[in-house]
């Protein structure tokens, strides 16, 4: 589910699939961590949607404080230029 929600993250669900994706994938990694050795498959799987899912809310993160700085910074300038 980790993976699934990690590439819908990126093609259609952006914020939410992310946030999906993380916390599924450590839910998965925690239940694999507690079983008994080979019992369940699927770290990886479940690395590989945390690691789309952490990699999109920080590029998501990073774009909106990008665009909050840009479209503020235009906003102090035209409250202050009159």
């Amino acid at each position: 589910m980790s993976l699934i929600f990690g590439i819908l993250s990126w093609l259609g669900l952006p914020f939410f699939g992310a946030i999906i994706a993380i916390v599924c994938g450590h839910v998965a990694r925690g239940e694999i961590r507690r079983a008994p050795p080979g019992a369940i498959q699927g770290d990886g799987l479940a690395l590989a949607g945390l690691v789309l899912g952490y990699l999109h809310l920080v590029l998501f993160v990073l774009a909106a404080f990008a665009l909050l700085t840009f479209f503020g910074g235009f906003a102090w300038l035209a409250a202050h230029l009159h």
